[in-house]
């Protein structure tokens, strides 16, 4: 608790304060949502070459934020031989999930159970297998994608704090990824199952995903959606959700499925689309 950046993140209102900030980035108001845009692009050095709009044809500041890029932008890896990355990023840390924990950073760790809302048997099928969890810097492309193909099977919204995920807080604050709000999303793929999780953090606004619009952000209680079978397919590469303003993105895999790519280590960074990891387990029914 040293790092006045850390004491001051325990001390501040999480939820106020952003919502604050998702009041700012989410108006309309020409004269604001352009100052907002302009001086982010500048601070953070944004390439807008990728961008498919040029900075004054957004409606806001998170239209902005969350802006799509030009096609061929971000082109896919073999998504029969690869898992994909989900989205641009930093690889916070990579690895296996022995004996239901993931490791977060040196000295701290969280449980995989922890990570779903409390579920034991849901952290169970994922015991032994591959997480990889990829920072999104607030330079980064802001939609998160599909690692591979799945089929959506259900949602777990779980409600907490909106500490910063960059890794300085990851260092020092317990359970990080597991104690900030966040929407953990369950598929059944043709190699087993995985899950993505979506975190929240300091000052972002929401989380939406491409089947159920914007998520109800900052709610007392955690809520579980299922869908039915079909409702939702997707194919690797498929968008998934937005975030508003940065975040992480967590990967669970099932054990035996996938081998991360050995050039990958934490810090490392990576694009949406990029090689990640190899698939061991064949397909069902190969």
């Amino acid at each position: 608790m040293a790092n006045p950046f850390i004491w001051m993140q325990h001390a501040l209102p999480h939820h106020g304060i952003s919502r604050l900030a998702g009041k700012f980035a989410g108006s309309e108001t020409p004269w604001l949502k352009d100052r907002l845009i302009r001086r982010f692009i500048d601070a953070y050095d944004v390439d807008m070459t990728e961008a498919a709009r040029p900075a004054e044809a957004y409606a806001s500041f998170n239209d902005f934020f969350t802006r799509e890029l030009k096609p061929g932008a971000r082109p896919l890896a073999d998504a029969e031989e690869y898992v994909l990355s989900p989205a641009d990023g930093a690889i916070s840390q990579i690895g296996r999930i022995t004996e239901g924990r993931i490791f977060q950073a040196k000295g701290r760790e969280f449980t995989a159970t922890q990570l779903l809302g409390g579920d034991p048997e849901l952290a169970r099928r994922f015991e032994g297998g591959a997480f990889a969890t990829i920072y999104l810097s607030p330079k980064d492309y802001h939609r998160g994608h599909m690692p591979a193909a799945g089929e959506l099977l259900g949602t777990i919204y779980v409600p907490g704090d909106l500490f910063s995920v960059n890794q300085v807080t990851a260092e020092n604050v317990d359970d990080l990824f597991a104690r900030n709000e966040r929407l953990a999303a369950l598929f059944d793929g043709p190699r087993g199952c995985f899950a993505s999780v979506m975190v929240g953090a300091m000052i972002v606004a929401g989380i939406e995903t491409v089947w159920g619009g914007r998520e109800a952000a900052h709610a007392p209680q955690p809520r579980h959606r299922t869908f039915a079978d079909g409702e939702h397919d997707f194919v690797a590469g498929d968008e998934m959700g937005r975030f508003f303003l940065g975040s992480t993105v967590v990967l669970l895999f099932e054990a035996g499925r996938v081998e991360w790519l050995e050039q990958f280590s934490a810090g490392d960074s990576v694009r949406m689309g990029e090689a990640l990891g190899r698939w061991v387990q064949p397909k069902a029914g190969a």
